[in-house]
């Protein structure tokens, strides 16, 4: 095989080397992101959480007041 082939074969692998290593890096980026965005999604769900009770807490409140409200209306 001439030294040209080997040469071309050589560069070729260093290339698809390259462009393998920085597809790799591409992929643990993208890992770190979505590790990020899962904790992201986690908090916001708590914070959607903590805020979709104040309107049961409003009626478990007012419920519980029912009474004071009926006595203060007898009275």
């Amino acid at each position: 095989m001439p030294v040209v082939a080997w040469v071309t074969v050589v560069l070729a692998v260093l290339i698809i080397a390259a462009a393998a290593l920085g597809l790799i890096r591409v992929i643990g980026h993208l890992r770190a992101v979505a590790k990020t965005l899962d904790g992201v999604i986690a908090g916001v769900g708590v914070v959607a959480d903590r805020t979709a009770t104040v309107p049961a807490s409003v009626e478990a409140v007012n419920a519980s007041l029912k009474p004071v409200r009926d006595f203060c209306e007898a009275v």
